[in-house]
């Protein structure tokens, strides 16, 4: 747990909740660059090390979330295999909001309105501690990748191409 002057989010109570540890990092927003890899930038850290949350749709109509790091692009075929889809497809940015709770930018895989089935790059086992949204621009915690694995209850999976 970590506390410091930042907004506390939903996401940070329920990681304090679960007594889960994480650090905060805030960042200054650019309205015109929401991107995972400006975070990552503006916060000194590896790309790799920073996942970005994206919300997708199967031809069931399930949806689910996968995290994926900053600079990679999600593989729509691999992704479905995984969620053992047809195919897949991101949500339009409109439905992102009415459907999780959180804006472009500040969506986090944990906290969500309601619980998904959550996917995360296998990458991010190779690293101590990696970087998510903590629920609003500008700000990112930084955990364990397997407490937010256990936490969210994710699969890992090699989801980029």
């Amino acid at each position: 747990m970590a506390k410091s002057g930042a907004k506390r989010t939903n996401v940070l109570r329920l990681l304090d909740a679960a007594g889960i540890q994480y650090t905060i990092r805030e960042y200054p927003v650019d309205e015109s660059d929401l991107s995972a890899l400006h975070a990552a930038e503006k916060l000194g850290m590896p790309p790799e090390r920073v996942f970005k949350t994206l919300v997708l749709q199967g031809s069931s109509g399930v949806y689910w979330v996968c995290c994926i790091p900053a600079g990679e692009e999600l593989d729509l075929k691999k992704t479905a295999r995984a969620m053992r889809e047809k195919s897949a497809a991101l949500i339009p940015i409109k439905d992102l909001e009415p459907l999780t709770g959180y804006i472009r930018g500040g969506c986090s895989p944990i906290g969500m309105k309601k619980k998904f089935p959550t996917l995360i790059d296998e990458t991010a086992e190779l690293f101590e501690t990696i970087g998510v949204s903590a629920g609003t621009r500008g700000m990112q915690i930084i955990l364990k990748p397997g407490d937010l694995i256990r936490f969210t209850g994710s699969l890992t999976a090699d989801l980029t191409g």
